[in-house]
């Protein structure tokens, strides 16, 4: 038989775009050997033999990283300087959904130019996290968006469609989510069980992930290193029966390093490693950050898995590359000339591009949370100024995380407040490790700027952190007690006119400082443009409307046993018990807001329905600002536990002085489900249903009570 004339210019089916995915990935996974198929089973999927190029890893949580702390540069290569934004944290912070996927979208950019002009890096980024930050003691809270499952998965969509670009056939990048799944503890995170039901697995844990999947079209996770239930989740059979049958996930399921080992050696599920490599298999497993090679090959010869059971996971791993459009012509990519074409290069590399500074700055503005302003302190008037104090640990550096790039240029704090105030102004420094000569300093100044906080890396080497409320990757934080709040202290008695910046990764119980400082600021570290940000808010050039996605509790012992993943024994404000010293969603403005006119489309929520909510916001200051409105639900005549409240909607919204604006949000019949056990299934109840909006989870200004009649 003749071949059609756009089949023959190829010599193999599965380099002809033209045919269907699974036609081309059945053809070439039939020309390859049983070495190349296992070869295949790590980070790069490449067939030289057949000509099948493929595309590795990269760390990209808040911007590439070709270089940082962590060392993503690889051994003996030059670094690779990227746009950097805030923390994975900061960028929660903005409940900005839009501005989220811009700045994914640059990092997409950014990605695909050193793999075209460098030939460096990979184009599967490692982003976003899509863990939940259940306890603020977990070390690596930094790279989560918050506590609350709607917002982080509304978040994690951003990042995603952001990172995966607009193209209805080809991806910009793949984003790879982690870290599937409930991996929010760092001690003994090797072999730990996180330990929960299958409702909390479905209303809560995998909120965010099966967001990513079906809104966000992430077709690439990795699984986390702990066990869910005993089981380890390189080998959870949720891969498969949940993920894979009830979401239409068909991609990459990569392990964490070494977590293949880590199911023999420390969570002693399997005996050998060839019944690991199988478990992993069986699950759904097709790439390996391990040394998996022998055991998958032990595995065969074992009978413990078959050629074809290696063929159905790297199904999935070509499904991706030929989404990344690596089997296909260039010609036909739209993405692959970036870093190519002869216009990129004429503008110099996109990390020097005004508009990618220019975003860096406004998402740092955006991620800063104004926390207390007692008399209007802030924003302070540089032109009635004479001195400033700058006093701290934090104030002369921008502090880089494990999964930070290298940014091309980084304004500290105290850099960015002496741009702001010019040379009119003296500002002085110190790094306050002497309270004393601190006090003196901040005494003859106006006004003191205290910039105190952890350093992400605790600013020492793998697996230590010498300050006990410090964390980060493999290390859980043993307090929530900021010791830097001494140089607060200090600086205070000396100088009433204090203003402290918490430059932190976690939350704290500096209930110290909130009962006495005038004005506080907490932003999170990593940002490029850190002490630009900082300075516009501090000065005024920018009205702060970041908010808290985490609950700062007031005493530790206000929380559960670590290793208790059952929040409802008292865990993030769904479930908290205990009033906290900032409450999640809360955040403080230059201007004021009133809210009126709540309005429901509906006053019944039928099965299958939504309910449009409305509100009117006016903005009652003097000063242009944003309100972050917020909608949450509570449950009042439900027959099974529910939370005390829950977010289900949100929008940021932008008001001139005077201005009102309708705020409207969607409330969908499905978000009031709960997920019955009994029946594997969701179930709409017959119920009343409070519709809450405000500004924060504990400032709800407008309430009305919906009927849901399934």
């Amino acid at each position: 038989m003749a071949l059609p004339a756009c089949a023959q210019q190829y010599q193999y089916p599965f380099q002809n775009p033209s045919l269907p995915a699974n036609q081309r990935i059945s053809d070439l996974l039939s020309r390859m050997t049983p070495a190349e198929k296992i070869q295949a089973l790590s980070t790069d999927p490449s067939v030289p033999r057949l000509g099948v190029v493929g595309t590795g890893h990269v760390e990209g949580l808040h911007g590439l990283a070709l270089g940082g702390p962590g060392g993503w540069e690889g051994r003996g290569k030059a670094i690779i300087p990227t746009t950097t934004f805030p923390q994975s944290r900061g960028l929660g912070h903005t409940w900005d959904p839009a501005l989220i996927e811009k700045a994914a979208a640059v990092e997409a950019f950014e990605t695909r130019y050193a793999f075209g002009k460098y030939h460096r890096g990979g184009l599967v980024v490692r982003a976003p996290n899509a863990d939940l930050s259940r306890d603020p003691r977990w070390g690596r809270s930094e790279e989560s968006y918050g506590e609350d499952p709607f917002l982080v998965g509304t978040l994690t969509v951003a990042f995603a469609k952001g990172l995966q670009g607009d193209d209805p056939r080809y991806w910009e990048t793949s984003s790879l989510m982690k870290h599937f799944l409930a991996n929010s503890n760092e001690n003994r995170r090797d072999g730990s069980s996180s330990n929960f039901d299958d409702r909390l697995f479905h209303e809560y844990y995998s909120v965010p992930f099966r967001m990513g999947v079906e809104e966000g079209h992430s077709d690439a996770f990795m699984t986390s290193y702990n066990a869910w239930n005993g089981i380890p989740m390189a080998a959870q059979p949720v891969l498969r029966d949940v993920v894979m049958k009830d979401w239409g996930f068909d991609g990459i399921i990569c392990t964490d390093a070494g977590a293949l080992t880590n199911m023999v050696t420390h969570h002693k599920y399997y005996k050998t490693m060839a019944e690991a490599a199988a478990g992993a298999i069986h699950a759904g497993v097709n790439q390996f950050l391990d040394n998996y090679k022998q055991s998958v090959e032990d595995a065969l010869a074992q009978h413990l898995i078959t050629e074809q059971d290696i063929d159905r996971n790297l199904a999935g791993v070509y499904r991706v590359m030929i989404r990344l459009g690596m089997m296909d012509p260039v010609a036909q990519v739209p993405y692959a000339k970036i870093g190519i074409d002869d216009n990129d290069a004429a503008k110099g590399d996109p990390w020097d591009w005004a508009d990618h500074k220019a975003l860096a700055r406004k998402v740092t503005d955006e991620s800063i949370v104004l926390l207390k302003n007692q008399n209007n302190t802030l924003p302070l008037d540089a032109s009635k100024l004479k001195s400033i104090a700058v006093i701290g640990p934090y104030a002369d550096i921008v502090a880089l995380d494990w999964y930070s790039g290298t940014p091309p240029f980084a304004v500290s704090p105290l850099e960015g407040i002496r741009n702001a105030v010019g040379s009119g102004v003296k500002v002085a420094f110190s790094k306050g490790s002497d309270p004393e000569q601190a006090a003196a300093l901040a005494k003859s100044a106006d006004v003191a700027i205290v910039v105190i906080g952890n350093h992400p890396t605790c600013d020492s080497g793998w697996n230590v952190c010498p300050v006990p409320s410090d964390g980060k990757e493999a290390i859980d934080r043993q307090t929530l007690t900021l010791e830097q709040e001494k140089i607060a202290k200090a600086v205070y008695a000396a100088n009433p006119h204090t203003i402290v910046v918490l430059n932190t990764s976690f939350p704290y119980t500096t209930n110290w400082t909130e009962e006495n400082v005038p004005a506080i600021v907490e932003m999170t570290h990593n940002s490029e443009e850190e002490g630009t940000g900082l300075a516009d808010v501090l000065f005024g050039s920018y009205n702060p409307a970041g908010r808290l996605t985490q609950t700062w509790v007031a005493s530790m012992a206000d929380l559960p046993e670590m290793m208790d993943y059952n929040i409802r024994d008292g865990r993030t404000y769904m479930y908290a018990k205990q009033k906290p010293l900032y409450a999640f969603g809360y955040g403080l403005s230059y201007t004021t807001f009133a809210y009126s006119d709540l309005k429901l489309s509906s006053e019944e929520m039928k099965g299958g329905g939504s309910v449009t909510v409305s509100v009117e916001v006016k903005n009652t200051g003097s000063r242009a600002g944003d309100e972050v409105v917020q909608l949450y639900v509570a449950h009042t005549g439900s027959k099974v536990a529910r939370p005390n409240e829950e977010l289900e909607g949100f929008d940021r919204v932008s008001l001139a002085p005077g201005e009102t604006k309708t705020v409207t949000l969607p409330l969908k019949a499905q978000q009031l489900a709960y997920w019955s056990d009994d029946k594997n299934g969701w179930v709409l109840e017959p119920d009343h249903v409070e519709i809450r909006v405000g500004s924060s989870s504990d400032n709800i200004r407008l309430r009305k009570t919906i009927a849901v009649a399934p």
